[in-house]
């Protein structure tokens, strides 16, 4: 029997939780004002109008319903707490009051074994108080409310004693907790499902904040592991299945200098790092809460991309209230920007008007589309936008060598490389004299965005199978002709590797063949690269049957006459 799903809370959230539920043929009756962004685009009698916090307007929707949920986590719990027995309640009414104190969020997870930044509850609001933390944690810290703060709204970040005074008049009047400062080097997050049968992740996503808001989201995120990018799901996981009730859940992370994380904060709900997954992912994150809400098949190979990448740029309001249409006549530009109005009369700036995605075959090419719509974002902001180079492609294929006397060997390689327009990074390490720094950059290759590595060595030529022993990318092995033996030993090395740790290897010397064998590689899913490869074999039958033609004409004395003599 299909369940009647009620939604505490109309906004953007909910508005985009009823697309899928129109698809899927799931009612869905949403608690909010009149014109609430979600009725705008679901019209039924259904419907409650009224506050999601109003205990009232909360039992009247329970009452239409079999499951009730929320898109915002600042409710009433004592009214769902009462209505538990009457209607399933997704997430249970439990982790929506943990979560609703970021302190005690904080506190539950930790005592769960979840690693969180070291916090301390601030019992009095006093200059004295917090003058006592700055000399227990150090300077910086954060100030935090525990309640009713979100888009850094309830955040005050307190670099010296000066700063005290503001923040007590800021946030003074709230009930107020301290936060030991994360050094980190990039925020993290990821999407979990907790359904019936298991909790499940979405890939780990990059997000840049400005002003304390969420602005972009990368997917995967740039520049991380995939050893990172596994501790990332892996602990957004182990958070999320800490708490009873199922849907999903954001899990906002920071990794740290040392290649640690730190859980910052969990939204019970959908949420901005995961807006992507509506074009990025096979099934997006409104559609798998309301698979897991109502027990329909959900698994983790749902989740995962479509494409190898996306990038997801929130549309802030501006300096006028027309501000994101403005935005929106820019991105309809581009086909390929896929735009998400929120419904919301007019702009003001730092609300959140809509949303823009891109996907692509490689986050360079993401990047490139979507960075004309950064710079109009600014512009309706008012920020002076300084015209640019485009955005550096993010290489694809990796070629490595031994010493950079391979370099002459080489060269070949890199114009079949430059004339198919493929990205590559060229890098000097030894499988012998520099270990180290060899299997922490192979090791590192897949997570950079790499596709394909060629290695290119002479003698015992060791390290193309020392790539492959590290990777899963192909690697596609060079031997390099030395003073002696004619590159045969070298050849024999690479191309007689032990089962299960196979090397493509070339004939000696032949970047040419590496870099064409790296090219289709890439072409299965660029089919720009495999356009290029066509021509290029469909030259290269032209020249040697445009030569055939000649050699019939002139015959062969005069045909050998006219050839340059071979050095």
């Amino acid at each position: 029997m299909t369940k009647t799903v009620g939604v505490l809370g109309g906004g953007q959230l909910g508005r985009m939780m009823v697309e899928p539920a129109n698809r899927m043929r799931i009612p869905i009756n949403i608690l909010d004002s009149a014109g609430a962004p979600a009725k705008q685009i679901s019209a039924h009698d259904g419907h409650v109008d009224g506050s999601f916090k109003d205990a009232e307007s909360i039992r009247k929707l329970a009452k239409t319903c079999d499951v009730v949920t929320v898109e915002i986590e600042h409710v009433d719990t004592k009214v769902l707490e009462e209505i538990e027995g009457t209607v399933e309640l997704c997430p249970h009414w439990s982790t929506v009051r943990i979560i609703q104190d970021k302190y005690a969020q904080k506190d539950h997870l930790r005592s769960h074994g979840v690693a969180t930044a070291e916090s301390k509850s601030i019992d009095q609001a006093t200059e004295e108080n917090l003058k006592a933390v700055g000399a227990s944690f150090g300077y910086p810290f954060m100030l935090k409310s525990k309640t009713e703060a979100y888009d850094g709204r309830g955040n005050f970040p307190i670099k010296s004693e000066a700063d005290i005074p503001e923040a007590l008049k800021q946030l003074g009047n709230r009930p107020l907790y301290a936060e030991r400062w994360a050094e980190f080097t990039i925020e993290l997050a990821a999407m979990v499902v907790n359904t019936k049968d298991g909790t499940y992740a979405y890939p780990t996503t990059e997000t840049i904040h400005e002003n304390s808001i969420c602005k972009l989201t990368y997917t995967p995120a740039r520049g991380v592991s995939r050893e990172v990018a596994k501790r990332a799901e892996e602990l957004a996981k182990k958070a999320v299945a800490t708490f009873k009730g199922k849907g999903i859940f954001g899990v906002e992370m920071f990794l740290l200098k040392d290649n640690t994380l730190l859980v910052n904060e969990i939204a019970p709900r959908p949420h901005n790092s995961g807006h992507y997954t509506i074009e990025g992912c096979h099934v997006s994150q409104f559609e798998a809460h309301l698979r897991a809400i109502t027990d329909e098949a959900l698994s983790e190979d749902d989740l995962q991309l479509r494409e190898p990448a996306a990038v997801m740029l929130n549309v802030l309001g501006g300096k006028t209230p027309d501000s994101h249409l403005k935005v929106y006549e820019a991105a309809k530009k581009s086909p390929r920007i896929r735009i998400h109005d929120y419904g919301k009369a007019e702009a003001r700036p730092g609300r959140k008007m809509g949303h823009l995605t891109v996907t692509a075959r490689s986050m360079g090419e993401a990047e490139a589309l979507i960075q004309p719509l950064i710079d109009e974002v600014d512009r309706q902001a008012g920020k002076t936008v300084e015209s640019h180079a485009p955005p550096k492609r993010q290489p694809t294929v990796a070629v490595i060598m031994g010493s950079d006397s391979d370099m002459p060997v080489l060269k070949a390689g890199f114009d079949i490389l430059t004339k198919f327009d493929i990205p590559f990074e060229t890098r000097i390490t030894s499988a012998h004299r520099t270990p180290e720094w060899m299997v922490e950059y192979v090791k590192s290759a897949e997570g950079r965005g790499f596709k394909a590595i060629i290695a290119a060595a002479g003698g015992a030529a060791h390290l193309p199978g020392m790539a492959a022993a590290l990777t899963v990318l192909p690697v596609i092995g060079i031997p390099v002709k030395a003073s002696v033996l004619d590159g045969v030993d070298s050849l024999y090395s690479i191309v007689q590797m032990p089962r299960g740790e196979p090397v493509a290897t070339v004939g000696i010397n032949n970047s040419t063949n590496a870099a064409l064998l790296a090219a289709r590689v890439l072409s299965v899913a660029d089919p720009s690269i495999g356009q290029k490869l066509h021509d290029y074999f469909e030259t290269n039958e032209r020249e040697v049957l445009e030569k055939d033609a000649k050699l019939l004409e002139m015959g062969p004395q005069a045909y050998l006459a006219q050839m340059p003599a071979k050095k």
